[in-house]
């Protein structure tokens, strides 16, 4: 079966990529597609976080199989992540105002990140849900604002990227790493073999 990443995120495709040892040793080539998704990421009344970042992973699988022109042939990957402080969900932000703010809120807390993955050969459809939690050490306002201007926090969840110069914040961090980053490679790797990819 042929496997396909439904998102453009290069973090998530390096991360995927880092697989590939696993058929060194039948001489197979691990490789796959690449296809963005286009779908309505907005959360729904009352629905719980961890309700949401499945469903969106879930609902990238589906629309990346529905797009391949393979499908059929293939087992599609969708993963979504997102920031939860409290009972607040930080997505992406919208603007430097909206970067600054939510920076200004995780400075000096603990979070969590959950990040799902789904995976989708059209007959059957697994999902895993990863929780970490991560603890920012306080930030002054300058440490903010210079952050923000190098542009990283404006495309990540929570705006920061652990794996980029937002890393220089985190005081600690209980549980997955590379979900953090957008791709939990232990529970990836559990899905695809149960899908029999690798």
């Amino acid at each position: 079966m042929k496997l396909v990443l439904a998102s453009a995120s290069p973090r998530r495709k390096e991360l995927l990529a880092q697989l590939s040892f696993l058929n060194a040793t039948e001489n197979a080539s691990f490789n796959f597609d690449i296809l963005a998704t286009d779908i309505d990421e907005s959360h729904r009344s009352g629905e719980l976080a961890e309700d949401f970042v499945v469903r969106l992973a879930t609902e990238k699988a589906l629309a990346g199989l529905n797009l391949h022109p393979d499908n059929g042939q293939i087992v599609v990957l969708g993963s979504d992540t997102i920031v939860v402080l409290g009972d607040k969900i930080l997505g992406k932000p919208t603007d430097d105002a909206d970067a600054k703010a939510m920076l200004t809120q995780l400075s000096g807390q603990a979070h969590q990140v959950m990040t799902a993955i789904a995976v989708t050969d059209g007959v059957k459809t697994l999902s895993k849900l990863v929780i970490t939690g991560v603890k920012f050490c306080t930030m002054t306002e300058a440490d903010i604002l210079a952050y923000i201007a190098t542009r990283e926090p404006m495309d990540k969840a929570g705006a920061y990227g652990i794996q980029g110069l937002g890393g220089s914040f985190v005081e600690a961090i209980e549980g997955s790493y590379s979900a953090v980053v957008g791709l939990p490679l232990v529970e990836t790797r559990a899905l695809l073999c149960e899908m029999k990819v690798l």
